[in-house]
């Protein structure tokens, strides 16, 4: 292996403790045959790639554009209009896909910093009717200029990064490699869509995980085959290529990285499409509904949100996410005027003992139907609930009270008022 003089002390340090690297001075360039002849080219089907700094070792693969992962097509098919929306940056709507790069980093360790190396990209781009991914691989440290230079190239036609997780780890890592090996970092001013805070606002209440491996095998139906590695052995994987020159066990990290991409691809046609059309069939699961009503009540897109509710009361849920899309939907609609409603939802929710709904009625007596006595009776209600309940935890128990006990008070002033 050669050595590179710009080495990161936390690489070198961890290559030693693996017996890849004794001292710096048993270190001895290879012949420039040994470069040509080692196992990558044997194991892997790639290329060495020539770039303005050196080559880099590159995997490529097409798909077409009609394939799925599992039961999602990686071509997004809708707008990117609803995910702008979602991203707060009206520029994706303007998009065309070919301008789109799915990128995932395969690194020396998952601390990010100076010492992190990403060894391997993976990006993808669509290209007419194919989508295309090249993995590029770095030899050794001292191939990472090549292989910066290569993927600057490839992202050159493109405008926007696709991620998971990118925004917060594969994005500043390559940043940081960029800037220490002196070379512009080719997506600075690029708009980004990092797929997991999106992953999380859909699926959180139904799926205990949200990673994209376990987004694939529930979401797409997409499991991986016998070749996936575990991403947390990756890092110990390439330090081994590095200290022994087999490359044989990396072919799981570039089927890892591989399906990474691509999973992106299809992630991304999925969620694009749920927030193009919300109202759209596909989207059968009533806890994903429910939380597409949530995501575009927080966009404000109220009337959208207020039918999502309605629908995803129609399937089957839980009951206490039943309960809380009815409080939802319950202060959506008093937003947007449409008290009858509301009232009718408090209602239903007050006969199951939800004190909040009391609470909400003795309001709309009070306030807008200027009833004390009405209000007072839903007030009393609340009160001789919270008492005869065993199980509720006290720091509830009082919040409720002091602010019941404080709207007893105020009605029964008004109602001695009004008899005087």
């Amino acid at each position: 292996m050669r050595y590179n003089s710009r080495m990161s002390p936390s690489l070198t340090d961890k290559l030693k403790s693996l017996g890849a690297l004794k001292s710096a001075a048993e270190i001895k360039p290879p012949p420039p045959k040994a470069r040509r002849d080692s196992s990558l080219e044997h194991v892997l089907d790639g290329r060495w790639l020539e770039t303005r700094r050196g080559e880099t070792f590159v995997v490529e693969q097409v798909y077409s554009t009609e394939y799925r992962h599992g039961h999602v097509p990686i071509r997004v098919e809708s707008g990117l209009g609803g995910l702008a929306a979602w991203a707060g940056d009206e520029r994706l709507s303007r998009l065309a896909l070919s301008q789109l790069a799915f990128i995932d980093t395969e690194t020396s360790g998952l601390s990010g910093g100076t010492g992190t190396y990403a060894f391997m990209v993976g990006a993808g781009r669509f290209v007419e009717e194919e989508f295309r991914l090249a993995m590029f691989f770095m030899r050794d440290p001292s191939d990472e200029p090549a292989l910066l230079e290569a993927l600057a190239d490839f992202l050159a036609p493109c405008a926007a990064l696709v991620t998971f997780n990118g925004k917060a780890f594969d994005a500043p890592l390559l940043r940081t490699r960029y800037t220490l090996q002196g070379i512009p970092c080719p997506f600075d001013g690029f708009s980004h869509i990092d797929l997991l805070p999106l992953a999380r606002r859909l699926w959180r209440d139904r799926l205990p995980s949200r990673a994209l491996k376990y987004l694939e095998e529930h979401i797409m139906q997409a499991p991986r085959g016998v070749e996936e590695v575990p991403g947390y052995e990756i890092p110990w994987l390439y330090f081994d290529y590095l200290r022994s020159g087999d490359a044989a066990p990396l072919r799981g990290v570039f089927y890892h990285n591989a399906m990474d991409v691509v999973a992106m691809a299809a992630l991304l046609h999925l969620t694009a499409g749920m927030l193009d059309d919300p109202h759209g069939s596909e989207i059968a699961h009533g806890l994903d509904i429910i939380a597409l009503a949530k995501l575009f009540e927080d966009l404000n897109r109220w009337d959208d949100a207020a039918l999502l509710y309605e629908r995803g009361l129609k399937t089957e849920l839980p009951e206490p996410d039943f309960w809380q899309a009815v409080r939802r939907l319950a202060v959506l609609q008093k937003r947007r005027g449409d008290l009858e409603t509301a009232l009718k939802l408090w209602e239903q929710s007050a006969a199951e003992g939800h004190v909040y709904a009391h609470v909400e009625l003795a309001k709309y007596y009070e306030h807008a139907r200027k009833d004390p006595t009405s209000a007072l009776g839903w007030t009393l209600t609340a009160i001789g609930q919270i008492k005869e309940d065993p199980f509720l935890p006290a720091y509830i128990k009082k919040h409720w009270m002091d602010e019941l006990e404080h709207r007893q008070e105020r009605l029964e002033a008004k109602l001695a008022k009004g008899k005087r």
